[in-house]
């Protein structure tokens, strides 16, 4: 779930209400996006857009279950790193990882030095290279909802969903790890499983 715009400072662009904020470059945006340039690329560019391909999900998982705890802006900000640390998120790469390269990452400070997210990303690598391919993509996506209600509010956007209660669920089953609902309802809303964007946002279509 993206995060409250209340608590990100006062903002600097006009409100057009507290859901939407109206930018420098006139477009309506949901207002979690505040006045950051990055965070506005990401609104317009891959906020809700539907993701697929096991490598792109494995690498959303990944990021999700560092940003547990944390704001999104900053897994957004270390993304880059995180990509060059983690060679692409390629889960047969990152699945031969060993004790050498968790204490590599552990002293880098471009990325969120947890032991645990770091093992939780290598693990879940070896069990997404157990799987055939195209099976990651199709498992996470068949937990997408056939409908789901577009929030008129930033109040009604929910942090967990049944269906991201599920997801959790099946994926903890098969031994993933940092894969929470609220997590997972995070990373459905980013995967454009569902579309959270409220209304007045310009990516209302």
């Amino acid at each position: 779930m993206p995060p409250d715009p209340t608590s990100a400072g006062e903002p600097r662009l006009a409100r057009v209400s507290t859901d939407v904020r109206l930018g420098a470059d006139g477009r309506a945006r949901c207002a979690w996006v505040g006045d950051d340039p990055e965070y506005a690329r990401y609104h317009d560019e891959e906020w809700g857009v539907p993701l697929h391909g096991d490598r792109a999900l494995f690498e959303k998982m990944s990021l999700e279950g560092f940003q547990a705890g944390l704001s999104w802006i900053t897994i957004l900000r270390k993304r880059p790193r995180f990509r060059e640390v983690f060679a692409g998120f390629e889960p047969e790469t990152v699945a031969a990882f060993g004790e050498d390269d968790i204490a590599r990452l552990m002293t880098d400070a471009g990325i969120i030095r947890n032991r645990a997210k770091i093992e939780a990303t290598i693990s879940n690598a070896r069990l997404v290279l157990g799987l055939e391919p195209g099976e990651l993509d199709a498992f996470m996506w068949s937990f997408a909802p056939v409908a789901h209600r577009r929030p008129a509010t930033f109040a009604e956007v929910p942090a967990i969903t049944p269906e991201a209660q599920a997801m959790s669920k099946a994926l903890r089953k098969r031994g993933f790890r940092f894969v929470g609902p609220t997590t997972m309802y995070a990373l459905m809303q980013s995967a454009g499983m569902v579309d959270d964007h409220v209304d007045g946002c310009w990516r209302v279509g």
